[in-house]
């Protein structure tokens, strides 16, 4: 369960810097030339986008390469990080597989509670 929470982190993760990167891009434009977001609309909160998109993937990441050894944190940090990607970008075609990748590696990660090693982590 934990090379599984370990992949799923990762791969949340990476997925969610491309998200990110469209997401943080698009409130540049937005700052940047008024009229794109008179058009395809604007974010309420562009600073929560700009913060999402930079720390959603960096937990995520972090959680999954924690998986292994300290299953506990890791698995609240990619929780953490699916939440926070739905916060901020909501449930979409192209926010799905993090939030969900994330929340599966996280619930592996936290149910890991008796690892190989005689020492649990809870």
């Amino acid at each position: 369960m934990r090379n599984a929470a370990l992949m799923l982190g990762v791969i949340g993760g990476l997925i969610g810097m491309l998200v990110g990167f469209f997401g943080y891009g698009y409130t540049e434009l937005v700052v940047r030339h008024a009229e794109v977001g008179e058009i395809f609309g604007q974010f309420d909160n562009p600073q929560l986008i700009r913060l999402a998109s930079f720390l959603a993937p960096l937990l995520a990441i972090a959680g999954g390469a924690m998986a292994k050894i300290r299953a506990l944190v890791g698995g609240v940090l990619m929780l953490l990080a699916g939440a926070l990607m739905y916060f901020a970008f909501g449930f979409g075609v192209f926010t799905m597989f993090p939030i969900g990748f994330c929340i599966v590696g996280g619930l592996l990660a936290l149910a890991a509670g008796k690892p190989d090693e005689p020492k649990s982590h809870f």
